[in-house]
Protein backbone atom coordinates (compact mmCIF):
# COMPACT_ATOMS: atom_id res chain seq x y z
CA UNK A 1 0.00 0.00 0.00
CA UNK A 2 1.50 3.45 -0.89
CA UNK A 3 1.58 6.03 2.43
CA UNK A 4 -0.20 9.18 1.19
CA UNK A 5 -3.50 7.97 1.97
CA UNK A 6 -2.75 4.51 3.72
CA UNK A 7 -4.77 6.49 6.71
CA UNK A 8 -8.09 6.23 5.24
CA UNK A 9 -9.15 2.58 5.90
CA UNK A 10 -10.45 0.50 8.44
CA UNK A 11 -12.97 2.14 10.74
CA UNK A 12 -11.62 5.45 9.34
CA UNK A 13 -12.72 4.65 6.05
CA UNK A 14 -16.71 4.94 7.65
CA UNK A 15 -15.52 8.10 9.21
CA UNK A 16 -14.35 9.78 5.82
CA UNK A 17 -16.97 8.57 3.86
CA UNK A 18 -19.45 10.32 6.52
CA UNK A 19 -17.20 13.52 6.56
CA UNK A 20 -17.36 13.97 2.73
CA UNK A 21 -21.15 12.94 2.42
CA UNK A 22 -21.48 15.85 4.75
CA UNK A 23 -18.65 18.31 3.09
CA UNK A 24 -20.61 17.21 -0.16
CA UNK A 25 -24.11 18.28 1.00
CA UNK A 26 -22.80 21.47 2.73
CA UNK A 27 -21.00 21.79 -1.19
CA UNK A 28 -23.91 21.20 -2.39
CA UNK A 29 -26.04 24.04 -0.22
CA UNK A 30 -23.55 26.03 -0.69
CA UNK A 31 -23.11 25.76 -4.49
CA UNK A 32 -26.86 26.95 -4.65
CA UNK A 33 -28.51 23.70 -5.81
CA UNK A 34 -30.59 23.20 -3.03
CA UNK A 35 -32.80 25.47 -3.99
CA UNK A 36 -35.70 24.47 -5.93
CA UNK A 37 -35.77 27.22 -8.47
CA UNK A 38 -32.30 27.22 -9.63
CA UNK A 39 -32.87 23.73 -10.69
CA UNK A 40 -35.58 24.14 -12.69
CA UNK A 41 -34.02 27.23 -14.14
CA UNK A 42 -31.41 24.41 -15.22
CA UNK A 43 -34.06 22.59 -16.96
CA UNK A 44 -35.13 26.20 -18.49
CA UNK A 45 -31.04 26.65 -19.98
CA UNK A 46 -31.46 30.24 -17.56
CA UNK A 47 -29.49 28.72 -14.89
CA UNK A 48 -26.56 26.49 -15.58
CA UNK A 49 -25.10 26.07 -11.65
CA UNK A 50 -26.34 22.70 -11.36
CA UNK A 51 -24.34 21.29 -14.52
CA UNK A 52 -21.11 23.21 -13.24
CA UNK A 53 -21.67 21.65 -9.51
CA UNK A 54 -22.66 18.38 -11.03
CA UNK A 55 -19.62 18.14 -13.60
CA UNK A 56 -16.99 19.22 -10.99
CA UNK A 57 -18.29 16.52 -8.47
CA UNK A 58 -17.80 14.23 -11.60
CA UNK A 59 -14.20 14.91 -12.36
CA UNK A 60 -13.44 15.71 -8.76
CA UNK A 61 -15.17 11.99 -8.12
CA UNK A 62 -13.58 10.03 -10.96
CA UNK A 63 -9.91 11.49 -10.90
CA UNK A 64 -10.31 10.83 -7.08
CA UNK A 65 -11.46 7.20 -7.51
CA UNK A 66 -8.28 6.85 -10.42
CA UNK A 67 -5.51 8.25 -7.46
CA UNK A 68 -7.44 5.81 -4.46
CA UNK A 69 -7.25 2.96 -7.06
CA UNK A 70 -3.29 3.50 -7.94
CA UNK A 71 -2.98 4.05 -4.19
CA UNK A 72 -4.73 0.75 -3.71
CA UNK A 73 -6.64 1.51 -1.57
CA UNK A 74 -10.17 1.21 -4.02
CA UNK A 75 -11.24 -1.91 -5.91
CA UNK A 76 -13.02 -1.77 -8.58
CA UNK A 77 -16.99 -3.14 -7.91
CA UNK A 78 -17.86 -3.23 -11.85
CA UNK A 79 -21.85 -3.56 -12.36
CA UNK A 80 -23.43 -4.76 -15.08
CA UNK A 81 -23.57 -2.75 -17.91
CA UNK A 82 -27.20 -3.46 -18.83
CA UNK A 83 -28.53 -0.94 -21.43
CA UNK A 84 -32.38 -1.24 -21.01
CA UNK A 85 -32.26 -0.75 -17.34
CA UNK A 86 -30.13 2.29 -17.94
CA UNK A 87 -32.00 4.12 -20.33
CA UNK A 88 -35.26 3.07 -18.28
CA UNK A 89 -33.79 4.34 -15.10
CA UNK A 90 -32.50 7.49 -17.24
CA UNK A 91 -35.98 8.16 -18.32
CA UNK A 92 -37.39 7.76 -14.81
CA UNK A 93 -34.93 9.74 -13.15
CA UNK A 94 -35.29 12.64 -15.32
CA UNK A 95 -38.90 12.63 -15.19
CA UNK A 96 -38.74 12.30 -10.92
CA UNK A 97 -35.95 15.08 -11.22
CA UNK A 98 -38.27 17.57 -13.46
CA UNK A 99 -41.55 16.55 -10.84
CA UNK A 100 -39.17 16.92 -8.00
CA UNK A 101 -37.02 19.56 -8.55
CA UNK A 102 -34.21 17.73 -6.95
CA UNK A 103 -32.04 15.28 -7.94
CA UNK A 104 -32.40 12.51 -4.99
CA UNK A 105 -28.87 14.28 -3.66
CA UNK A 106 -29.55 18.16 -3.48
CA UNK A 107 -33.09 16.86 -2.03
CA UNK A 108 -31.02 15.53 0.87
CA UNK A 109 -28.93 18.88 1.00
CA UNK A 110 -32.16 20.35 0.59
CA UNK A 111 -34.07 18.63 3.62
CA UNK A 112 -30.81 19.66 5.56
CA UNK A 113 -30.90 23.15 4.73
CA UNK A 114 -34.51 23.15 6.00
CA UNK A 115 -36.76 23.20 2.95
CA UNK A 116 -40.03 20.72 3.68
CA UNK A 117 -40.83 21.00 -0.07
CA UNK A 118 -37.86 18.13 -0.42
CA UNK A 119 -38.95 16.15 1.98
CA UNK A 120 -42.27 14.92 0.50
CA UNK A 121 -40.34 14.03 -2.59
CA UNK A 122 -37.81 11.90 -0.27
CA UNK A 123 -40.51 10.16 1.16
CA UNK A 124 -41.45 9.95 -2.91
CA UNK A 125 -37.90 8.36 -3.47
CA UNK A 126 -37.93 6.10 -0.22
CA UNK A 127 -41.73 4.67 -2.29
CA UNK A 128 -40.46 4.01 -4.84
CA UNK A 129 -37.17 2.16 -3.68
CA UNK A 130 -39.94 -0.24 -1.84
CA UNK A 131 -41.76 -0.70 -4.99
CA UNK A 132 -38.16 -1.58 -6.74
CA UNK A 133 -37.49 -3.59 -4.30
CA UNK A 134 -40.72 -5.67 -4.84
CA UNK A 135 -40.90 -5.47 -8.39
CA UNK A 136 -36.97 -6.80 -8.59
CA UNK A 137 -37.65 -10.41 -9.59
CA UNK A 138 -39.58 -8.87 -12.22
CA UNK A 139 -37.16 -6.63 -13.72
CA UNK A 140 -34.51 -9.32 -12.99
CA UNK A 141 -36.16 -11.64 -15.20
CA UNK A 142 -37.46 -9.25 -17.87
CA UNK A 143 -35.18 -5.72 -18.34
CA UNK A 144 -31.91 -6.54 -17.02
CA UNK A 145 -31.04 -9.47 -19.39
CA UNK A 146 -31.65 -7.18 -22.50
CA UNK A 147 -28.78 -5.23 -23.95
CA UNK A 148 -26.55 -6.86 -20.96
CA UNK A 149 -22.95 -6.10 -21.80
CA UNK A 150 -22.16 -7.62 -18.74
CA UNK A 151 -19.42 -5.75 -16.49
CA UNK A 152 -17.66 -3.29 -18.32
CA UNK A 153 -16.12 -0.12 -17.75
CA UNK A 154 -15.15 2.26 -20.43
CA UNK A 155 -11.18 1.13 -20.78
CA UNK A 156 -12.73 -2.33 -21.19
CA UNK A 157 -14.46 -1.12 -24.71
CA UNK A 158 -12.38 1.72 -26.13
CA UNK A 159 -8.63 0.05 -25.42
CA UNK A 160 -7.19 3.62 -23.86
CA UNK A 161 -4.83 3.81 -21.10
CA UNK A 162 -6.89 4.14 -18.11
CA UNK A 163 -5.62 7.73 -17.84
CA UNK A 164 -6.78 9.22 -20.95
CA UNK A 165 -10.27 8.40 -19.71
CA UNK A 166 -9.65 10.59 -17.06
CA UNK A 167 -7.57 12.81 -18.64
CA UNK A 168 -10.46 13.24 -21.04
CA UNK A 169 -12.83 13.60 -18.46
CA UNK A 170 -11.07 16.98 -17.25
CA UNK A 171 -10.51 17.73 -20.87
CA UNK A 172 -14.16 17.66 -22.17
CA UNK A 173 -15.28 18.91 -18.87
CA UNK A 174 -13.40 22.08 -19.45
CA UNK A 175 -14.76 22.21 -23.04
CA UNK A 176 -18.26 22.46 -21.39
CA UNK A 177 -17.64 25.35 -18.70
CA UNK A 178 -15.81 27.15 -21.82
CA UNK A 179 -19.22 26.42 -23.88
CA UNK A 180 -21.66 27.16 -20.72
CA UNK A 181 -19.52 30.91 -19.86
CA UNK A 182 -19.99 31.69 -23.84
CA UNK A 183 -23.83 30.69 -23.41
CA UNK A 184 -24.21 32.88 -20.55
CA UNK A 185 -22.31 35.52 -21.73
CA UNK A 186 -24.62 35.94 -25.01
CA UNK A 187 -27.68 35.29 -22.52
CA UNK A 188 -26.56 38.43 -20.43
CA UNK A 189 -26.23 40.86 -23.82
CA UNK A 190 -29.29 39.92 -25.17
Amino acid sequence: MHLPLAFISGSNLLWAGLLFGFVFGVLLHRGGVTDYNVIVKQFLFRDFTVLKVMFTAIVVGGVGLFILHGQELTNWHIKPATMLAVVLGAVLFGIGMVLYGYCPGTGVAAIGAGKLDALAGFLGMLVGGIAYAFSYDWIAANILPVADLGKKRLPDLVPLPEWAWYAGLVVLAAVVFRLVARFERRSLRA
